[in-house]
């Protein structure tokens, strides 16, 4: 009997043509290219499910990359995540031909109020019966955020000062607008809920004044599951605080193992157990039967591959918004986006000073596995003992990527004990942790009870009972 425990895969894809892997939209066997089209998205979600994939996580932009103020043909040219679709519309169609799914959607804070934002996840939480993820985002792109109504993207700590007031309307929104037995459906009496367990929340803070209640009632999950992706110090101490799963794109097993148990010995600072928290890595395959074929794949598909796309994608700008050449040293870089990449990369590349092009060449190369069935196990193997609790496979193309490792890889990797052969039953947080809410040590969990009719307005504000 195997000693591994299962890791947890998770399907990482974006509603739009090309997302990571770019250039490779342009081949035969591309679906992606007819994004658009919600069969697409349809068939994968169903592809996903009867192979036991954990979820389906969607990232997600609000503007294009680089200098604002500068061309972006290269963008449009490419399809390099624009036009994109909204994924949290998406998720409504795919939560209704799946049953265990889970389906994580990327919201950026500055892009919908937190009061319209918790209305539509606790729709999708109804919908798909407690199947909802949110991958909590700070932005990056100038051109994002003003688009609404920014000058350019907020200072980096501040963002996440804004996102901490965010995360906490919310929360008072999910787990302490509503009581658990609020809603009684009495058709004999006539009353659908009770209003002595149906709380305003009276939320005033820097940036947001949010009466309340909340219009939904509870969902399965109430707080949906929490995804967290930024990798600088600000974005581990914010998913050291907020996060239940992290997504990391490490370079290496070991600045793996560094992120993760440095955000581990976070968590517990702020009273939270180190395994409240799991961490994706983000990894694609080239799979193959033989070593000599996967080689050959392997060169088939680099020869794919768009450097022109990956340089455009992995633009820095400096505090004024233009964007730095490919040959400046990060040593010299001053950015107020992508922090987290450039200490990272900072970390693995020991032997010279790293430059802005490698951030785009190591994308291809660190998060690349080429091998065998057999060898991909091994990797992910290593990948395990640095920490890792899941993978986000990145695919090349869609929806053949996702066939591929579902076909040769996870049979290996359920032999070893590495994937699951079944789904757990309940919601997406049962399935991950066992339960299907929120812990007492996440934070959000203050605002159960909360906001009775006892408490003061001064109570609800601060979410202290009176």
């Amino acid at each position: 009997m195997s000693a591994h425990r299962p890791l947890r895969f998770n399907a990482f894809v974006m509603n739009t043509n090309s997302h990571i892997q770019h250039g490779h939209w342009r081949r035969p066997d591309a679906g992606q290219v007819d994004f658009e089209d919600v069969n697409v998205w349809i068939d994968l979600a169903k592809t996903l499910e009867a192979a036991k994939f954990d979820a389906m996580f969607f990232a997600d932009v609000v503007g294009h990359y680089g200098d604002a103020d500068a061309d972006y043909k290269v963008y449009v040219r490419h399809g390099l995540q624009i036009p994109s679709n909204d994924p949290t519309v998406l998720l409504g169609a795919l939560a209704v031909v799946t049953e265990n799914l889970g389906l994580a959607l990327t919201s950026n804070v500055a892009q919908n109020h937190p009061f319209n934002f918790a209305r539509q996840v606790s729709t999708l939480d109804h919908i798909s019966r407690g199947r909802i993820a949110w991958n909590i985002v700070t932005g990056t792109q100038d051109n994002g955020a003003r688009n609404f109504g920014l000058p350019q993207l907020t200072d980096h700590a501040e963002r996440y000062r804004w996102a901490e007031e965010y995360v906490d309307v919310v929360y008072k929104l999910w787990e302490g607008s509503w009581d658990e037995d609020a809603v009684l459906k009495d058709k004999e009496s006539g009353i659908y809920a009770d209003v002595t367990k149906v709380h305003k929340i009276h939320h005033e803070g820097e940036r947001y004044r949010v009466e309340g209640p909340h219009l939904p009632s509870p969902s399965p999950q109430r707080t949906p599951l929490l995804f967290q992706a930024g990798s600088s110090e600000s974005g581990r101490r914010f998913a050291a605080r907020n996060a239940e799963a992290v997504f990391i794109i490490a370079p290496t097993p070991e600045i793996a193992k560094w992120q993760i148990d440095e955000t581990r010995a976070l968590a517990v600072e702020h009273g939270r157990e180190p395994d409240d928290i799991k961490f994706f890595q983000g990894l694609t395959f080239v799979v193959a039967d033989t070593q000599a074929e996967a080689q050959q794949k392997a060169e088939e598909f680099n020869s794919w591959s768009s450097h022109e796309g990956f340089l455009a994608h992995s633009a820095i700008v400096d505090r004024t918004g233009r964007t730095y050449p490919p040959e400046t040293e990060l040593k010299d870089v001053d950015t107020n986006t992508a922090k987290g990449f450039t200490e990272l990369l900072r970390r693995s590349i020991t032997d010279r000073e790293p430059t802005v092009a490698d951030l785009a060449s190591r994308v291809t190369r660190n998060n690349l596995i080429v091998g065998t069935p057999e060898q991909i196990a091994d990797e992910l193997e290593k990948w395990q003992r640095a920490g890792v609790d899941g993978i986000n496979v990145i695919n090349a193309v869609i929806p053949g990527s996702f066939e591929e490792f579902a076909d040769k890889v996870l049979p290996i990797l359920r032999e070893r004990g590495l994937a699951q052969t079944e789904y757990a039953p309940g919601t997406l947080r049962e399935k991950l942790f066992g339960a299907p809410r929120l812990n007492d040590r996440h934070p959000a969990a203050r605002y159960r009870g909360a906001f009775t009719d006892q408490a003061s307005p001064e109570a609800a504000r601060t979410g202290a009972l009176a």
